[in-house]
């Protein structure tokens, strides 16, 4: 089989993700019949269709999505070679470019950067934060890490860890006053974000409470601030309040914990032709190293307050 022009793949790409030519066209900054005419020679070269014409789409057939997936990994690792050979000329540092949902970023990597940073100090990381999948292949990103079940079209992915459990935490303020309370005690107090989580998670400790939440957040993120303020208790993912756990900014004020359908695994997925690209290996690793760290402290918390409360139950019986 001969070999193919590249410029029929960057617009096969771009008209099997677009399903319309003159999109394509657009986004390639080239004529309509231009772009038709690279789709007819790449499937000339090639002695078969690529593509059904419905209307004004033109969907892939079983033949093109077979190609299609080869074509994104190649031109991702091509478009990661003309990067690091960009870095090289101006005697930059070729950056990663990842994307993740705005609080794991805030609430998690973000204060890690600088650890990143003193191990790495050759591989800056340009952080997207947002609240929808974005097309890596597309905008140009190596590597994201997704929340949800998985696998994602024209992407490899691995999973960092389950469910995270959802706990109920609360400024230090609160704790105190709500020291020794039992569930019923948390009903009569302003209750961040939804209701029915919350609902779900007096159910697990067997209190039928009336759930009225004060505010909803699109973000965790802002929830947990709101909770750091003293502005209520909110029920969050254990690794996302993890830091603030661990530093006092906030305390866990029982030890029922919950999962939820909406608290779905953590994937770092990525192109498949990223997949043996040094610095995309380094970062996957050092995601799980400092992952681990977390759980690890978040365990240490846990025996530490278990302690305490035996200590101080064996104080009171005294």
């Amino acid at each position: 089989m001969p070999r193919l022009p590249l410029n029929t793949l960057h617009a096969f790409r771009s008209v099997a993700e677009l399903e319309n030519l003159r999109a394509a066209g657009d986004a390639l900054h080239l004529t309509h019949s231009a772009i038709s005419q690279q789709i007819k020679s790449l499937e000339s070269q090639l002695g078969f269709e690529l593509f059904e014409r419905r209307g004004r789409r033109v969907v892939l057939n079983p033949a093109g999505q077979a190609l299609l997936r080869s074509v994104q990994a190649a031109l991702a690792q091509l478009d990661v070679g003309a990067e690091a050979a960009a870095a090289a000329a101006s005697g930059g540092a070729q950056r990663l470019r990842i994307t993740t949902l705005p609080s794991f970023a805030n609430r998690w990597l973000l204060p890690r950067i600088g650890r990143w940073r003193e191990r790495h100090p050759a591989l800056p990381l340009e952080i997207d934060a947002s609240m929808h999948p974005l097309d890596l292949v597309r905008d140009g990103f190596h590597a994201a890490i997704r929340q949800g079940r998985g696998p994602w079209p024209g992407l490899e992915s691995e999973r960092l860890f389950d469910k995270p459990p959802m706990i109920v935490v609360a400024s230090p303020v609160a704790a105190r006053r709500l020291a020794g309370a039992q569930p019923e005690a948390f009903a009569r107090e302003p209750l961040l974000g939804d209701n029915d989580l919350w609902r779900a998670w007096f159910g697990a400790t067997g209190v039928d409470a009336a759930v009225n939440t004060v505010a909803v957040f699109n973000d965790a993120g802002l929830m947990l601030q709101a909770a750091e303020q003293n502005l209520g208790l909110a029920l969050s993912r254990e690794i996302l309040a993890a830091d603030a756990l661990c530093d006092g900014r906030l305390v866990q004020l029982s030890p029922v914990a919950i999962t939820h359908d909406d608290a779905q695994p953590y994937h770092f997925a990525y192109p498949p032709g990223l997949r043996d690209f040094a610095p995309l290996a380094s970062l996957r690793t050092w995601v799980r190293a400092e992952l681990d760290a977390s759980y690890r402290a978040l365990n240490a918390l846990r025996r530490s307050r278990v302690a305490r409360r035996r200590n101080d139950a064996g104080v009171r019986s005294a």
